[in-house]
């Protein structure tokens, strides 16, 4: 199936979940379009604020034109489309038409406790240089570098409370709290 009609589907999965209950999410993967419930914890929403702060910051100095956002990143020759937590984009693509901004335009995205089988490698097939995942279930943090041939040959492991090196930005991860952990 082509790429536009994936986007056609998705869009059509995307009206139909606005009628659902619940926040739900519409991607593109290696079996085409998908829909998923997002149930996540307040902290979930915390942990996300946090980092759009930190590397919306940092952004000034590395990458001026650029800022944190949520959008679906594609890459169209792949058939992918994807909607991480975050991702450092150009703030004119947030003005152009189409589902997604170009995966060519995004140097690094980050996602709070997901299910890591699998993403990783879609984001580093994608290009993306820089992939965060936070996983407050454990206290964890891993950041996946330096994509090559669909995987990211470097991966380095955090727990919160370090400051984790992403890229270019430093993270502060001693406000982070875990699921389920009362007055943590």
């Amino acid at each position: 199936m082509d790429y536009a009609r994936m986007c056609a589907l998705a869009e059509d999965l995307g009206a139909f979940a606005e009628g659902l209950e619940g926040a739900w999410r519409v991607e593109i993967g290696p079996e085409g379009p998908s829909l998923a419930l997002r149930c996540r914890p307040k902290r979930h929403a915390g942990i996300v604020r946090r980092l759009r702060e930190q590397v919306d910051r940092q952004l000034r100095a590395t990458h001026p034109d650029h800022i944190c956002a949520s959008p679906h990143i594609e890459h169209p020759t792949l058939g992918r489309m994807l909607h991480p937590d975050l991702a450092v984009v150009p703030e004119t693509a947030l003005d152009e038409d189409g589902p997604g901004v170009d995966a060519s335009q995004v140097p690094a995205s980050a996602e709070v406790a997901v299910a890591a089988d699998g993403r990783p490698a879609a984001f580093a097939a994608m290009g993306i240089a820089h992939y965060l995942i936070v996983d407050p279930r454990t206290g964890t943090i891993e950041v996946h570098s330096d994509p090559c041939k669909g995987r990211y040959a470097r991966k380095d492991a955090y727990i919160f409370g370090d400051t984790v090196p992403f890229g270019p930005w430093l993270i502060d991860t001693a406000d982070f709290r875990r699921y389920g952990k009362a007055g943590s």
